[in-house]
């Protein structure tokens, strides 16, 4: 069972979901008619003295969609080139694939039962994500369709600050302008910082009766 401040196994800890910290770059806000333009995830896992930590990433640039819109603005912000021809970019299905197999021998290897995913602003990858698998007949997508681990909220509760580089710095992480709105870059410093609250819940209730219910007490 587990227990805060003790060795556990991850599929205890999240109700058998396992955390999954995703970003996506994108030509807009629209899921449906915007393009995907890079996607990378980070897989975690918890050591044996209870301490959650990144374990492996995945990255891969992606080709728009036909038909696809990509806003000018959005490229500003992420600095991406998707017709640059040193770009190795993915098809958008296998680029799905490139991110989807590692995380579900991830889910396996955890004993867990699906992936959940973690973000910053977490329904706006999701969304994409979901979108992407919709768009390109992909059926076993790892991820909850709805349920994610916002970064934002815990943030904001543990440091005080929603802004992703401004709550680096709060948790006492270096931030790096010039490579952040890399999707890579932004997954890891995300994927560091959800660590941070979740290992500082484990420090704060060390010793203490759980104050999360087993499962067994709560309707079905």
């Amino acid at each position: 069972m587990y227990q805060p401040g003790k060795a556990y196994r991850l599929s205890e800890r999240f109700r058998g979901y396992l955390p999954v910290v995703v970003d996506v770059e994108t030509g807009g806000f629209n899921e449906r008619n915007d393009a995907l333009l890079e996607i990378a995830a980070v897989m975690l896992d918890v050591d044996e003295k209870g301490q959650l930590h990144p374990v492996k990433s995945v990255q891969t640039h992606v080709v728009p969609f036909d038909g696809s819109n990509i806003e000018p603005k959005s490229l500003e912000v992420n600095g991406i080139d998707p017709y640059h021809p040193l770009r190795a970019a993915r098809e958008e299905r296998e680029a799905l694939a490139h991110i989807f197999e590692p995380v579900k021998k991830a889910v396996s290897d955890a004993g867990c039962t699906r992936a959940i995913l973690v973000g910053h602003n977490a329904f706006f990858d999701l969304k994409f994500v979901n979108a992407a698998a919709d768009r390109t007949g992909i059926k076993k997508n790892p991820f909850h369709p709805f349920s994610c681990f916002d970064t934002v909220s815990l943030c904001g509760l543990a440091y005080g600050q929603t802004v992703l580089a401004r709550a680096a710095v709060a948790a006492g992480m270096e931030w790096d302008t010039q490579a952040a709105h890399g999707a890579l870059y932004d997954t890891r410093m995300t994927a560091e910082l959800f660590c941070k609250v979740v290992n500082r819940w484990e420090e704060l209730h060390e010793g203490l009766d759980s104050p999360i219910a087993d499962g067994s007490e709560l309707p079905r």
